[in-house]
């Protein structure tokens, strides 16, 4: 399973998903949009926002801590 969470060092909600991340057992690739100009255009495109947190949980995107959708995912 492929993982990524576009986020900030800043960002409280961008934490709390990761440690939700991480307490599932799962690893995941942090991808800081604040030092990466880049990445952050590639999260655009992919959800159309610019607010962290954005999760790709392989190519589903999840915009925000919803915890329910990341868990079904993981689930899966």
């Amino acid at each position: 399973m492929d993982i990524k969470v576009y986020s900030t060092p800043t960002c409280p909600y961008c934490i709390r998903v990761k440690e939700f991340i991480s307490s599932k057992g799962f690893s995941y690739n942090d991808i800081d949009v604040s030092s990466n100009p880049e990445a952050a255009q590639e999260m655009v495109k992919a959800s159309g926002q610019m607010g962290v947190p954005v999760i790709m949980i392989d190519q589903e995107v999840i915009i925000g801590f919803d915890r329910e959708k990341i868990t079904s995912l993981l689930d899966s």
